[in-house]
């Protein structure tokens, strides 16, 4: 077993959002991360991540737990095998008993990867293929490019060389049709598809035929998602930490001629559009995101989805197109490096791409075709946040050649005070101010000189948890972790809550004082009338200490 001494010192060196953030797109809320639950289906986000306390938890479905759980949660793993992925995530060395023996990792995806190389130097067609395109010898060797022969030659290899046939079957290195088994990429160009960690989890393979797939992937494993990796990013991630920026391409030629003309922090999808599940990914070291697609229609349609991803969840960046039929690599060849590092330079914004895009499929000077873009156009507008919309008001007026006045914006302004406590039930506003002495224990003197627990109707035991200073209970860390309750700003803020959470209630009192049997009728009268002063106080914006009906 790996040492319980182990154990520990991998969890105070690891971090929850980081785990976890390489599985799913989180978003900083706060001090906390939150997403869209992977445990259970939801639009608007209830999961969320304190890096603070270390775990996670959802609101919508109850999962919960630390970055171990997660991991054998979402990727169906036990907890040693838990414990040794996010140890070989973060670099982290393990120790173990000596009585146990820890598992071997895979390597036959590592093997095969060796073995297509020295295929490859054998291999005159393939070796002319990579030669026409203009890739060098160290880029070949950079990215381990290699070549699968006729079938037989990757079974024999496997079979001579001992190696474990079932996980060459399980990674689809190997395929197997009936009894028969083949060579999944046999007479193709090889290129090894890395995790970010430097682990060959599959393989991309280009024919040497014309009459099959020209591309194809390793098939979906527990160890392969193509819509989660990006060709060539472990060859790239320390650049890309350096420059702040990433090119994503179509494709894995693209990569190897970027990276071979000084453009090494260039990725490629892998056969598929980008998509939400690439984000964890692209948002590490928060770089700049360059789209650079090819020219066509599936290359335009494909940067305008993938714009309206990214500008969705405000990553910076823009579109490279490259018009006439070429690509990147293309003009690498050509030896065009000053007008790609131009063309790199200024991409356009993904904001003005989507418009650009909406606008060129409507004839703008038909009247009818017009009113549908504009349409069109403002229902994206109207996603995005107030500021962006006020920005992009002239752009897009400019764009349809119309009057600024005629483009609709649809936000919601910043509520008073008094709007945002109105908008809340007796139980929130006790939550929000218990949230807000949670994050802000300076303000707990203050806010006690002005209250005490009776004044609570729902939250007067969090209240009291909360004066007691045991900050690590489920049940202020519930209040804490839930983002549909907001918090406090500043001294001015909590002042002018409490005022109004005194008064409602003492509104909410007066309701109750006739139905106490235990006040005499003459006694109720006084209270009331001493309850009804302090409102009038209160609502002329005096904030009164609160006094119980029994200190009446």
């Amino acid at each position: 077993m790996i040492s319980k001494h182990s154990i520990e010192t991998l969890k105070q060196n690891l971090d929850i959002v980081e785990i976890i953030g390489a599985s799913i797109d989180l978003k900083k809320a706060g001090s906390n991360y939150v997403a869209c639950c992977p445990f259970h289906n939801e639009k608007t986000p209830s999961f969320v991540v304190s890096p603070i306390k270390g775990f996670y938890h959802c609101y919508g479905c109850g999962e919960g737990g630390d970055a171990i759980k997660f991991v054998q949660k979402y990727d169906q793993l036990d907890f040693v095998e838990s414990i040794e992925k996010i140890a070989s995530m973060i670099g982290f060395t393990l120790e173990y008993e000596q009585s146990y023996t820890k598992k071997e990792d895979s390597i036959i995806l590592d093997e095969l990867t060796r073995f297509y190389q020295k295929q490859l130097l054998s291999h005159k067609p393939s070796l002319d293929y990579l030669a026409s395109r203009h890739i060098s010898n160290a880029s070949i060797e950079k990215f381990a490019v290699g070549y699968c022969g006729a079938s037989f030659e990757t079974l024999n290899f496997i079979n001579a060389s001992h190696l474990n046939k079932q996980e060459a079957l399980d990674f689809g290195a190997i395929g197997k049709d009936g009894n028969r088994e083949y060579a999944r990429f046999s007479d193709r160009i090889i290129f090894p598809i890395y995790a970010a960690n430097g682990k060959v989890v599959g393989f991309g393979g280009r024919t040497m035929k014309e009459s099959s797939a020209k591309y194809i992937n390793s098939p979906q494993s527990k160890i392969f998602n193509k819509s989660k990796l990006l060709y060539g990013y472990y060859h790239a991630k320390e650049r890309i930490y350096k420059q702040k920026k990433i090119i994503v391409c179509e494709g894995y030629i693209d990569v190897i001629m970027l990276h071979q003309a000084g453009f090494d922090y260039a990725v490629a999808t892998l056969g598929t559009a980008l998509t939400k599940e690439h984000l964890p990914l692209l948002r590490k070291g928060e770089p700049e995101v360059i789209l650079s697609y090819d020219g066509d229609n599936a290359g335009i349609n494909a940067a305008f989805k993938a714009s309206k991803i990214l500008s969705e969840n405000r990553i910076e960046g823009g579109v490279v197109i490259f018009e006439n039929g070429a690509d990147p690599a293309d003009m690498v060849a050509q030896k065009k490096i000053t007008e790609l590092e131009t063309l790199f330079s200024r991409p356009i914004p993904f904001i003005e791409f989507i418009f650009l895009h909406i606008a060129r499929q409507f004839d703008l000077k038909n009247p009818l075709q017009k009113e549908k873009a504009l349409i069109e156009s403002t229902q994206f507008l109207n996603s995005l946040s107030p500021i962006l919309q006020e920005e992009y008001k002239p752009f897009l007026a400019r764009l349809l050649m119309l009057p600024v006045n005629l483009i609709g914006t649809k936000h919601n302004s910043t509520p008073t005070p008094q709007e945002l406590f109105n908008q809340h039930t007796q139980d929130v506003s006790e939550a929000i101010l218990i949230k807000t002495l949670f994050e802000r224990h300076d303000m707990i003197d203050f806010v006690v000189e002005y209250i005490d627990s009776s004044l609570f109707i729902h939250y007067k035991n969090e209240f009291e948890i909360l004066l007691a200073q045991q900050y690590e209970s489920p049940e202020l860390l519930a209040l804490a972790l839930n983002t549909n309750i907001k918090t406090l700003s500043d001294l001015p803020s909590l002042k002018e809550h409490l005022r109004l959470l005194i008064m409602h209630t003492y509104s909410h009192l007066l309701t109750q004082i006739p139905y106490i049997n235990n006040i005499d009728i003459q006694r109720k009268g006084h209270i009331i009338n001493q309850i009804k002063t302090r409102i009038v106080k209160l609502k002329k914006g005096e904030l009164l200490p609160y006094v119980s009906i029994s200190a009446f």
